[in-house]
């Protein structure tokens, strides 16, 4: 009988830390994935949880371009979402804003999120 018992122990043991390892992962974002918009004074992206500000960024460039666009970054209050101001206006093509977010627990994640400017 103690058998059960210890395998039922070690699988608790084994499952408890998969939530407390939790991601940043994105909830929305401003344009949304694949949109075509006219040219965003700002764009954002926010995650399901708060993320550290010193690990966390975004980046915009154009599609199949190795050159970034100049954007200044902030961290909203809540903790949850990165906006980042084109520093120049952004002329038509397609757009892909490259972002990496860093958890409270220490987790780094990464993706990108294209967008077109008609």
């Amino acid at each position: 009988m103690r058998k059960p018992l210890t395998l039922l122990a070690l699988a608790a043991v084994a499952l408890a830390p998969a939530s407390a390892l939790a991601h940043a992962h994105v909830v929305s974002s401003t344009p949304a994935a694949n949109a075509a918009v006219a040219a965003p004074k700002q764009v954002s992206v926010t995650f399901n949880e708060k993320l550290v500000p010193a690990f966390s960024k975004l980046e915009i460039s154009m599609a199949g371009m190795a050159m970034k666009v100049p954007v200044k970054t902030s961290l909203s209050a809540d903790g949850k979402t990165l906006t980042g101001v084109p520093q120049a206006a952004l002329m038509k093509g397609n757009y892909v804003i490259d972002w990496s977010a860093a958890s409270a627990d220490g987790h780094k994640t990464k993706g990108s999120i294209a967008f077109k400017i008609k």
